[in-house]
């Protein structure tokens, strides 16, 4: 079996999330305006943010934890890192007691795969080191968005409902406000120092939790740094002397040298991704899409030159023939790893996890395969200016109607799988019980098939730790994941709007959604620059210009995030 190594590389935003699990792929009850006490609302439509004046006092008190020390300490935004063997024998107790009062708590949250059944070792297991029956009502994850719709429209709510921050849109984002928890008086302020491991937990991903002027949310928390690793075959680049080019100019020209297509040899897959960070694009991959406050204008990223010029970058590549085929026809790197393996192209833009998962699929079958992750750098070759992430994507909510020994029981959860890397809560939540879910061999774990069957899109998703990367079996990668994004780090700038919820207003909810098709007709050349002007010409009209004046209010309100 592959190792398979704990890693949370930047908890999950929507790519992270699919990507790791390799996944590529209704009408609500509405209730108050969401946000609507925290922030900005629009004329009954909805929406707000998260960062209304009051916020603060809602957050729960930020308390480091002390069971472990990382080999890696978090910098520049990074994830934390450990880089040793893992002993079973010297693993920590984080949770000296059980919180839980033996209630019966029942769970709604998207799966992707198979859900195992409710009577397993892994479940069992859990729930009797937490105290607490958690009994799992597993759902589609590529259809969650249905689901959530039926389910909030309904009267049976379970008792915890994850959301993740991809699915509310529309009235599934107004109806959380209607139907979750306040849980400002277990975990505001110093309260949240009963369950120590949440209150570990970074404030920037607490702050995302904010629902209509309350606490509502439990965070999966990530890393700001992005997540977004040019990715490329070191031990190809080592043997045939090429240097890891510097500027837009060199990487165009090193993509010509590398590219034989008779060879069936390609420099790279798309690179729109890594275009958006060499020419300081503002972030687009969560709401707020974009928006930032530039020379004291509000503008979208869409609206900038550095759009453009990297649209227009990312063109050429693509006329140059220096891209595989499989991109121009619209396939990409998440399907593409036997070819990268094989050597049809060297270069490729994707989430930091596939470092390590593309490493251990190598380890004994092609010894000499090394992937790595090149520095991102300015497209004039200078510094970058990289944008902040969100700090945290998916969330468990509380239903409303849950009893305190509800909440309570829900929080004995968290605070367990909120347990960091080191620890036996730990490698329980994330690794199952040994010998059945997992073996340890030279302080490497390796999953069995049953723990690959098991052990996966569960307790994770009520609460995590703070970001974290390890790899016992491959150390080496996970340092450089880290001092990555620590590199990276240094150049990053956080958003006006940077940490907050935002939803925006729901007759905006599909503003946008032909500008990614068209940025791909652009590259491929099927459509012209002209063409994304227009668009967004249009884009201005047909309500942009009006949900600008939307963030602005929220800004005049609440203030700038920017950093």
């Amino acid at each position: 079996m592959t190792p398979n190594a704990a890693s949370a590389p930047s908890g999950p935003s929507r790519r992270t999330f699919l990507a790791s699990t390799a996944v590529a792929t209704a009408a609500v009850a509405g209730g108050m305006p969401l946000l609507a006490a925290c922030g900005a609302s629009d004329s009954g439509s909805g929406g707000g943010s998260s960062a209304g004046k009051g916020a603060q006092k809602l957050l729960p008190a930020y308390v480091a934890g002390s069971v472990v020390t990382p080999d890696i300490p978090s910098k520049n935004g990074s994830a934390i890192g450990f880089t040793g063997k893992l002993d079973l024998a010297t693993l920590k107790t984080s949770v000296p007691k059980k919180l839980g009062k033996g209630g019966k708590v029942t769970v709604m949250a998207p799966f992707w795969g198979s859900p195992p059944k409710q009577d397993n070792p892994y479940y069992d297991a859990m729930n009797d080191m937490i105290g607490v029956d958690v009994q799992w009502q597993n759902q589609d994850g590529n259809t969650y968005d249905q689901k959530l719709g039926a389910v909030l429209a309904s009267s049976d709510v379970p008792d915890v409902v994850v959301i993740p921050n991809w699915n509310m849109g529309g009235k599934i984002a107004t109806a959380i406000i209607s139907k979750f928890a306040d849980l400002g008086p277990y975990l505001s302020g110093d309260r949240v120092k009963d369950y120590p491991n949440l209150a570990a937990i970074p404030t920037d991903a607490w702050r995302r939790c904010i629902f209509g002027g309350k606490l509502r949310g439990l965070p999966m928390p990530s890393s700001y740094v992005t997540n977004i690793v040019p990715l490329y075959r070191k031990d190809i680049f080592d043997k045939e002397g090429y240097e890891v080019p510097r500027s837009a100019v060199e990487f165009l020209s090193l993509a010509k040298e590398i590219t034989n297509a008779k060879a069936k040899r390609w420099a790279c897959m798309d690179m729109k991704w890594t275009a958006w960070q060499m020419f300081s694009v503002l972030s687009g991959s969560e709401k707020p899409l974009g928006w930032n406050l530039v020379d004291g204008k509000l503008v979208n990223r869409i609206e900038t030159d550095e759009y453009l010029e990297a649209l227009e970058w990312t063109r050429k590549l693509f006329a140059a023939g220096v891209v595989h085929p499989d991109a121009m026809l619209g396939k990409n790197a998440p399907d593409a790893g036997p070819k990268f393996a094989a050597g049809e192209f060297l270069i490729y833009p994707n989430d930091i996890s596939q470092w390590w998962s593309r490493t251990a699929e190598q380890a004994t079958q092609n010894p000499d395969y090394k992937i790595w992750g090149m520095d991102v750098y300015g497209h004039d070759g200078g510094d970058p200016q990289v944008w902040a992430e969100q700090p945290a994507g998916i969330f468990a909510f509380v239903n409303k109607k849950a009893s305190e020994s509800v909440v309570r029981d829900v929080l004995a959860v968290a605070n367990t799988t909120a347990a960091p890397y080191g620890t036996k809560e730990y490698m329980a939540t994330n690794y199952g019980v040994e010998g059945t879910h997992y073996t340890v061999k030279d302080g490497v774990p390796t999953k069995t098939t049953r723990g690959n069957n098991e052990v996966i899109n569960a307790y994770v998703m009520i609460a995590s730790p703070a970001a974290t990367i390890a790899h016992p079996d491959f150390p080496d990668v996970a340092k450089a994941q880290v001092e990555w994004q620590q590199r990276m780090g240094s150049f990053t700038r956080k958003s006006s709007f940077f940490g907050q919820m935002i939803i925006e207003p729901s007759r905006y909810t599909n503003l946008m959604d032909d500008f990614e098709t068209l940025e791909d007709d652009i590259t491929r050349g099927r459509k012209k620059i002209s063409d994304m002007q227009q668009a967004v010409a249009e884009w201005k009209s047909k309500g942009g210009d009006k949900l600008r004046d939307w963030y602005q209010k929220l800004l005049d309100d609440n203030g700038s995030s920017a950093s």
